[in-house]
């Protein structure tokens, strides 16, 4: 009997080969619900145990109106993901030096975050098969600097690994876009139940936000880029939120 993160790994692999009749429908999400963070300003003297502390995480409601609509992509379709795709389970990987890698391919991150949002967003006039996804992570900022540092380090140290009884491997260090504080961009192969996946990610820190973009295709031998625009309209609108 497969795991959680197995079944939804089998999910994502059927997701994919519906990526290119983009055309069925889907309810658009559309929730710009949430708050602003808020606070008045304290004496100079007071100031340095929160610079110490680094920024607080965002909530659910501010990373719900943080994560980009359909209003923000013009040409995408983007939709809620399910609840049951972004599982709060963390599965052994082998070897665990390669652990920030394998939790990251479900949104997961040591230590966890505080708040989650995914959203899927699909190329109206794209062809290639490919599936997109954004994701938002709140976590402390320190929390934050972490994640990025230690996907840095293993997607540099980390060519293959087992996760969920399945395999990734051509784990590839990529070039970073130029985007929030920090970023770090990588590739990898998925072999699930057989079929061949590349996939890129990209995760771009903004303060103590976490963005993490992911693109697969099996219409392609190469792992596929994650479209620019896409970048940029979700790490200003967190910019602009936080």
């Amino acid at each position: 009997m497969k795991s959680v993160p197995g079944r939804v790994l089998v999910g994502i692999c059927a997701m994919a080969a519906l990526a290119a009749t983009a055309a069925c429908g889907a309810k658009d999400s559309d929730s710009n619900t949430g708050g602003s963070a808020t606070g008045s300003k304290k004496p100079a003297a007071e100031a340095t145990p929160a610079v110490q502390e680094g920024l607080k995480p965002l909530t659910e409601a501010q990373l719900t109106k943080a994560v980009v609509t359909k209003d923000d992509l013009k040409g995408y379709r983007v939709r809620d993901t399910p609840d049951d795709e972004i599982p709060e389970v963390s599965v052994p990987a082998n070897p665990a030096t390669c652990q920030a890698l394998a939790d990251m391919f479900l949104l997961g991150t040591e230590p966890d975050a505080t708040a989650r949002v995914s959203r899927s967003v699909t190329n109206l006039k794209a062809t290639d098969g490919t599936v997109l996804r954004v994701g938002l992570l709140a976590q402390k900022e320190a929390d934050a600097k972490k994640v990025v540092a230690d996907l840095r380090t293993q997607s540099g140290k980390c060519k293959s690994y087992e996760h969920t009884d399945y395999h990734y491997t051509e784990v590839t260090p990529g070039k970073a876009p130029a985007l929030g504080d920090e970023a770090v961009s990588y590739s990898m192969t998925s072999d699930i139940e057989g079929t061949k996946i590349p996939v890129t990610y990209t995760v771009v820190r903004s303060g103590s936000t976490l963005a993490v973009f992911y693109a697969m295709s099996i219409l392609s031998e190469k792992a596929p880029d994650v479209p620019a625009e896409v970048m940029e309209a979700q790490v200003t609108k967190i910019e602009k939120t936080a």
